[in-house]
């Protein structure tokens, strides 16, 4: 039998600096079947686009079409909209891809009998801070035990990194959605993928590579919309997928306790035990990272710290932004 087809869908904005490379190791995938790419493009005003346009005209396998909502989720949806392909593999404009990676994802399915499949996330910095930032997210104590960052063999999980799929299946619960805080659109697709009865699958084998933040400017804002996004789904779904987010809101809500019987006693030793605990746990990953100790450990804090505090917000603000999203 003739391989399946593949559509690769991948969304954009502002790429300018990676799109060439991406789409480099994607042309250069060693599936034997038919396979194409289509690149969704919100309004880059970078370049981007004519980078992208300028593949298009080279290869035929490259296609773009228009995301003018610029976000992530709307431009996987109108990607998938036009894939002609048996199966959607999606990717993203920041990773690198092995020249497997769609074979093994196809290979994965089919031997699997999974509904969805995909890697770990392996993130690689590129930078001091960078590969500091890498380091503490290969760590189970900064980012908790979930499978798609240190399985070690094809198991059933909750959430991949990217991942494969069936359009069909894609389809039937709705593709992706986005949330105000840009954030949580995969954790939020699977666990609607695993709500409707579909499988999971994580195999080590099917290898990208995922290139994190490199400052801790971006670091913070990032983890702090990761917070959001995950009060975000439980407006929106009832609950959380896991309970592991709930380990940095406890932080934050220890240390705004600790501050206030601090203030209001002066009693310190609630705030000081508990910092002194969380210390201990991400001054093992700094030492047991090989990278610059100082900077993982500040790193891993960073993390735990902004996550906690864009639960906090979240849970306070409400679900008033959500439930004028699914309005509009």
């Amino acid at each position: 039998m003739a391989p399946p087809s593949v559509s690769i869908i991948l969304p954009i904005y502002n790429e300018h600096e990676t799109i060439d490379s991406v789409l480099t190791s994607l042309l250069a995938q060693d599936y034997r079947g038919p396979l194409e790419i289509i690149v969704a493009d919100g309004d880059s005003d970078d370049g981007t686009r004519e980078l992208v346009a300028a593949w298009v005209e080279r290869d035929d396998r490259v296609r773009l079409v228009d995301n003018p909502q610029r976000r992530q989720s709307p431009g996987l949806n109108a990607a998938a909209a036009v894939a002609g392909g048996d199966y959607l593999v999606r990717v993203d404009g920041h990773s690198a891809y092995a020249t497997d990676y769609v074979t093994r994802s196809v290979t994965t399915l089919q031997e699997t009998g999974a509904d969805a499949a995909g890697g770990r996330m392996n993130p690689v910095g590129t930078e001091p801070f960078g590969r500091a930032v890498a380091a503490a997210m290969n760590s189970p104590l900064t980012m908790g035990p979930g499978r798609f960052h240190h399985a070690d063999r094809r198991q059933e999980v909750d959430t991949v990194y990217l991942g494969a799929f069936r359009p069909d299946d894609f389809a039937a619960i709705g593709g992706f959605r986005g949330f105000p805080s840009g954030a949580a659109e995969d954790a939020d697709f699977y666990h609607r993928w695993r709500r409707s009865g579909r499988t999971v699958v994580v195999d080590p084998e099917i290898r990208s590579t995922y290139t994190p933040r490199q400052t801790p400017q971006s670091l913070a804002s990032q983890y702090f919309r990761y917070g959001q996004g995950k009060t975000e789904m439980l407006w929106a779904n009832g609950r959380f997928p896991s309970w592991r987010p709930l380990a940095p809101l406890l932080l934050v809500l220890g240390i705004v306790i600790g501050l206030v019987i601090l203030i209001t006693t002066g009693l310190a030793w609630p705030l000081l035990l508990l910092l002194g605990a969380w210390l201990i746990v991400i001054g093992i990953v700094a030492m047991r990272a090989k990278a610059s100790w100082w900077r993982v450990f500040a790193a891993a804090g960073i993390m735990h710290l902004t996550y906690g505090w864009g639960l906090l917000w979240g849970l306070v603000r409400g679900p008033g932004p959500v439930r004028q999203m699914e309005a509009d």
